[in-house]
């Protein structure tokens, strides 16, 4: 079974940074891809950034577009969430989740397979 760690979230002042990481067990990371969701209260969720773990495509919600970065290591199967000029309104639980790869479908934030549990920010105006 595969497992997701999701780990830095914390308190910083807008326009901080933090850089989340989500930790992968029990797969051959190019498996899945990752892609990374928020929470903010009383709002849904939200898909804000996925990597496909075969061609590395990257993808973007338009809200965090320019300012946050994902990334992954392989060889610590790991993927990271570069978080960078962070505003109130990115406060939310953040979670990562996987989905099993398929070479010809863009990584998606629908139809995930596995979820970790969430890591909170929160920015300070």
């Amino acid at each position: 079974e595969v497992q997701l760690q999701a780990s830095g979230g914390g308190l910083v002042q807008a326009g901080g940074s933090l850089r989340l990481s989500c930790a992968v067990f029990g797969s051959t990371f190019d498996d899945y891809s990752i892609s990374w969701f928020r929470q903010a209260p009383g709002k849904e969720r939200e898909g804000i950034s996925c990597i496909h773990s075969l061609d590395g495509t990257l993808y973007y919600a338009d809200s965090v577009k320019g300012r946050f970065t994902i990334s992954s290591d392989n060889a610590k199967n790991t993927v990271y969430l570069q978080m960078n000029s962070l505003k109130p309104e990115d406060t939310a639980v953040y979670y990562c989740a996987a989905a099993l790869t398929i070479a010809t479908i863009p990584c998606r934030y629908y139809g995930m397979d596995y979820w970790g549990k969430g890591t909170q920010v929160t920015v300070s105006s």
